[in-house]
């Protein structure tokens, strides 16, 4: 199968009409865990394979927006929103009370030190200004609290997640296996392994194919994985793909998961 892969020149890609069906059906998502959702049900029906996707990495993630909300005089809602889409919300609780004006340069300060930045450089920029000595007057517990609680949204999440779908087809192709599905089963529900294969994927719009012992997977030597990256023109949010037997329609794999990759990352770079 190698052999034939490598032998593939042209890839045929999906119809005008194919492409505008999976755009529109993936623009119909209400937010990032809606729209993965649809992703991997797509995909698996457009292939007849399992689909995987991974959660976007959060550690690539631009801050594209944050909101400081008053919830009382003592009490503040924060929301963080991310360029792939993510939205992280979070409570802090005041030591002491703020005015609408002191909200106001707090939002000013949180966002002129967030937003922009990659999370991995926002979490330092945070940590730097709880360390500052100076703050405007009444707002050193407001900033310290702040940033206590934003480290944690930004530093303590988690990234090692995907969606599954289409594992009905595995039993549908067992035939194709030429084996026992159990340890194709628990790879897949440890998800570990499939991760580390998404994870490589550092390009979006290059597919690349793993074919049995290509995996470096002792339980998943049966079968082919064919996975590719998402995200917009400068930012990857994370990998995609579909896992089937070694015997697959390798041509129409490919366009489906070049297709729909290219989608996802359009609409999330969108929002």
């Amino acid at each position: 199968y190698r052999e034939f892969v490598d032998r593939l020149d042209d890839v045929k890609p999906l119809s005008s009409a194919e492409r505008r069906a999976i755009q529109n059906f993936l623009e119909s998502g209400v937010d990032l865990d809606d729209v993965l959702r649809r992703a991997v049900r797509l995909l698996s029906q457009l292939t007849r394979q399992v689909a995987v996707v991974q959660y976007p990495t959060l550690s690539s993630s631009t801050v594209r927006h944050l909101e400081v909300i008053g919830l009382t005089p003592a009490r503040l809602l924060m929301v963080v929103i991310t360029d792939s889409g993510r939205v992280d919300q979070r409570v802090v609780e005041l030591g002491d009370v703020i005015d609408d004006h002191q909200l106001s340069q707090l939002r000013e300060m949180l966002g002129q030190a967030l937003v922009g930045k990659k999370l991995s450089a926002a979490s330092i920029a945070v940590a730097d200004l709880a360390g500052e000595l100076r703050s405007p007057d009444g707002l050193g517990d407001a900033v310290g609290r702040s940033a206590t609680v934003l480290l944690e949204s930004l530093v303590e999440h988690t990234e090692e997640r995907m969606l599954m779908g289409g594992t009905a087809n595995l039993t549908r192709n067992a035939a194709d296996f030429g084996g026992s599905l159990r340890s194709i089963l628990e790879a897949l529900e440890e998800q570990v392994v499939v991760l580390r294969l998404l994870a490589a994927q550092q390009e979006a719009g290059k597919v690349t194919v793993r074919i049995g012992h290509e995996t470096a997977v002792e339980q998943m030597m049966g079968t082919s994985m064919v996975t590719t990256a998402y995200g917009t023109s400068d930012t990857v949010f994370g990998g995609m793909g579909v896992l089937g037997p070694t015997r697959m329609d390798y041509p129409g794999t490919i366009a489906s998961v070049a297709a729909v990759a290219l989608y996802i990352g359009e609409v999330l770079g969108a929002r």
